[in-house]
Formats: C-alpha cells, sequence, structure tokens
C-alpha cells in the first residue's frame, strides 16, 4: 500500500526525467574502449547505470590497474555535450506527470550538479527544479546506499515514510528500499524489468500512467 499521503516525490534524473541513458552508454562504451577496457552496452548497463562518476572512475582504475590522471575526463566531456546537445529529449510522458504531480517535487542524482543543470536545462525541465537540486557528490555514498536520498528528504523536510522515488536503475531503487522509502521503478528505458522489481517497489512502463500509480486522481 501507498503511504495514506505523499509529501516528497523524489526524481532520479537520467533515465527518468532526461532520456540520456541511450546516448550515455553508447559514449561510455568509446570512452572505455579508448581507455583499454572493452565492454558491451549491456555490460554498462549492468556496471554503471545509476551509479557515481567516482564509482565509474574507481572501477576503471582497477581494471586497468593504475590511477588515472586528475584532467582524465577532459578530452571527454565534449563527447558528451555534443551528443546531449543534439539529441537530448525529456523522457516521454514525464512533461504530463509532472504537471499532474501536485506532491512537493525534487532531483536526486548521481550526476554533478552541472551535469545535471545542464541536462535539465537543454530539456526545457530546469525550471521546475530549481533549488531542489541534490547530487551523490554531497553525500559519503552513493546508490545503492540511502544516503542520497535520505539527505533529499532531509534538506526538504519530509520524513522518509512520507517520500516516493521514481528511478530507472537496480541501484536507485535499491537505495530507494534501504532508506525506507517507496520506489517505483521506471523500465520504459535500458533497464529490465527484472532488476527492478523487488520489496517495496512498483515497476512501470509509461511515464504518463505515473500519477495515476502515486494515487493522483486525473484533474483533480
Amino acid at each position: 500500500m501507498l503511504p495514506e499521503a505523499i509529501d516528497l516525490v523524489i526524481f532520479d534524473c537520467d533515465g527518468v526525467l532526461v532520456d540520456s541513458e541511450t546516448l550515455s552508454v553508447e559514449i561510455d562504451r568509446r570512452v572505455l574502449s579508448e581507455l583499454g577496457w572493452e565492454l558491451t552496452a549491456d555490460e554498462i548497463v549492468h556496471r554503471f547505470v545509476g551509479r557515481s562518476d567516482a564509482h565509474f572512475r574507481a572501477e576503471v582504475e582497477t581494471h586497468l590497474g593504475h590511477a588515472l590522471p586528475d584532467d582524465w575526463e577532459t578530452r571527454y566531456q565534449p563527447w558528451y555535450r555534443e551528443v546531449f546537445t543534439r539529441d537530448l529529449e525529456a523522457v516521454p510522458g514525464v512533461v504530463t506527470a509532472l504537471d499532474a504531480i501536485g506532491s512537493e517535487t525534487c532531483v536526486a542524482s548521481s550526476g554533478t550538479h552541472e551535469k545535471i543543470r545542464f541536462t535539465l536545462g537543454l530539456t526545457g525541465l530546469l525550471s521546475r527544479f530549481e533549488d531542489r537540486i541534490f547530487s551523490a557528490v554531497e553525500v559519503e555514498n552513493g546508490k545503492p546506499a540511502p544516503d542520497l536520498f535520505l539527505h533529499a528528504a532531509s534538506r526538504m523536510g519530509v520524513p522518509a515514510s512520507r517520500c516516493v522515488v521514481i528511478e530507472d536503475s537496480r541501484f536507485g531503487v535499491e537505495a530507494a528500499r534501504a532508506a525506507g522509502m517507496r520506489a517505483f521503478g521506471y523500465c520504459g528505458g535500458l533497464t529490465p524489468a527484472e532488476w527492478l522489481a523487488g520489496e517495496n517497489t512498483i515497476v512501470f512502463a509509461d511515464m504518463a500512467e505515473l500519477p495515476e500509480l502515486l494515487g493522483i486522481t486525473p484533474g483533480a
């Protein structure tokens, strides 16, 4: 059962608000290949989707057996920015969902603040979340630890029991469960539904259906 009242809806960003995962995974594959680690798109989804940049770097360094230079990302950031600027769109149905949700909302993402604001800005969603954006760089442990969601709830002044989380990665739904929050796992992107299913989680494929799943009556 949903809580009696939902006071805060916490949205992940990539794959939930902005349709970036397919674009990102292909660039990740190119980056990793150049660094010397050949992975398929499916392997990248399994290992990295929903995790922080710090985790990505640590895994690469472990695989390669040596540290990356401090400026290692400088060469690759333009690859992401160029593709996002050209091709990034909002997740289908998310604008309709946001228009219908009357509860307070915020963003809690594994991305950096710069990345979150850049992608939300490109898709016209930034103004909907100004001053309510939280990044994994603000907490000690990223997803699947609960730290980021608990941080967001605390900053928004809402108990965890009255928050729900909208996620598209298995690490994200695990983090929501660990935080004691109800998870809604969006499987309309790259992550298979079975990776999201579990205790205290509703899995759905159409973002436009989210308000109904949250118990919001159309037109209310």
